[in-house]
């Protein structure tokens, strides 16, 4: 009498569990494929000597004096100043590593609107040419030194992640190392040895989105319904970008890429770099919606077990309309704010709207917001119809619960 609560319920989940092995254990299969083809094994990636201005050296700023620029061997006498003078500041540094480690040298660069204000007490960091080590020639200030608040920041946020998720933190903090190393591992090696930059994405965010979903939220129907609604909504909006990107003749070449394929003195697709940036851009976006919409659904199921698919679909798009107004909201912001400054320039040029809104750099930003958009509204239906479908056929714990114990109360003493 005791299986009675679960005899019918069980093999209609093991139904589901193979269902849902059977359309992503190929895909998975698929994916590990295309990233073990595209890695770029024991290839040796593009010369970096005309991208890299030198070794970093880090070091400190004692003292900072600002002044005209003279040329070299050149001596200010007096109070004369040619008021056509570009400045300059004058700053001695003592270096904390490199070849001349605990040594100061000085060091003079222009002061221009585009460069930082560096003062004394400043750490910095220095580009080393490989010069005598005591020679200030050998050096270029370039940078101030951030690693001690950007770790502070990251522990701050890992702190925040496992106050608030404890082992679900823990997880997700794993998955996010995780994408970093796919993205630093795989997808940045493999775009540089010339790979189409749009099959690597696919590869990628398929690899991270099974990675990241299923070691935060954990092996079950409810995580692979996510990983189903994310993917049609990753081929979507792979299947948008470049559709439009080829219809309003986006070539991806903004000042970013320009530079990047200057510095590599090699071709590389533009354009499916313009793409992979979209896929993966829009696939954190994604996860969240996906991921809130099983929930929404379960929970749903949970609280009332007697509500079929088409009642938890139609109370799952009430949740996932609410949710999807604020998730497109936040992608239009995010992507707004990157392309900012390239409106303020836009904006100083005296142009009008229309040629601003169709210029290369802003147009691009508006293709990325727009198709990510339309791959957010349409994970809402897809995924919602996908969890419904199959939390309602998964076995309720209420009512195993309810079973078992109306089974235990008619059992004869």
């Amino acid at each position: 009498m005791h299986g009675h609560g679960h005899g019918p319920a069980a093999p209609a989940s093991r139904r589901v569990t193979l269902l849902l092995a059977w359309l992503l254990g190929p895909i998975a299969a698929l994916t590990v494929a295309g990233v073990l083809l595209l890695h770029p094994w024991g290839e040796a990636g593009p010369g970096t000597s005309s991208f890299a201005s030198g070794t970093p050296v880090h070091g400190t700023i004692t003292t900072a004096t600002s002044g005209p620029c003279l040329a070299a061997g050149q001596v200010h006498v007096g109070d004369e100043t040619d008021p056509d003078a570009k400045p300059c500041l004058t700053a001695t540094i003592t270096l904390t590593d490199g070849p001349a480690e605990g040594h100061a040298i000085e060091v003079t660069v222009p002061v221009e609107p585009s460069t930082p204000r560096f003062g004394a007490g400043d750490d910095v960091v220095l580009a080393y040419n490989g010069g005598p080590g005591t020679d200030p020639a050998s050096y270029q200030l370039v940078d101030f030194q951030r690693g001690v608040p950007l770790a502070a920041l990251a522990g701050l946020f890992a702190l925040a992640v496992v106050v608030l998720g404890r082992r679900r933190g823990l997880a997700a903090l794993g998955a996010l190392v995780l994408s970093f190393v796919v993205l630093v591992g795989f997808v940045l090696p493999a775009i540089l040895a010339g790979q189409n930059p749009l099959l690597v994405a696919i590869a990628g965010a398929g690899l991270i989105m099974f990675v990241a979903l299923y070691l935060t939220h954990g092996l079950s129907a409810r995580t692979s319904v996510a990983v189903l609604g994310t993917l049609v909504s990753l081929a979507l909006i792979g299947a948008l970008s470049a559709i439009f990107s080829a219809a309003a003749s986006l070539t991806g070449l903004d000042e970013s890429t320009t530079t990047l394929i200057g510095a590599l003195g090699e071709s590389i697709d533009a354009r499916g770099l313009l793409l992979a940036g979209i896929v993966i851009g829009a696939l954190g976006v994604l996860d969240d919606v996906t991921v809130t919409q099983t929930s929404a659904v379960w929970e749903l199921r949970r609280a009332n077990p007697a509500l079929g698919w088409r009642d938890l679909y139609a109370a799952g798009l009430r949740i996932g309309r609410d949710h999807v107004g604020s998730a497109v909201n936040t992608l239009v912001m995010a992507y707004a704010g990157a392309a900012l400054p390239v409106m303020l320039y836009s904006s100083l040029s005296g142009v009008g709207l229309g040629s601003i809104l169709g210029s290369q750099d802003v147009a691009q930003e508006i293709v990325r917001t727009l198709v990510g958009s339309i791959g957010i509204i349409a994970a809402v239906p897809v995924t919602t119809a996908l969890a419904a479908l199959i939390a309602s056929r998964e076995p309720s714990s209420h009512s195993s619960h309810t079973g078992a114990h109306q089974s235990r109360s008619v059992t004869p003493a």
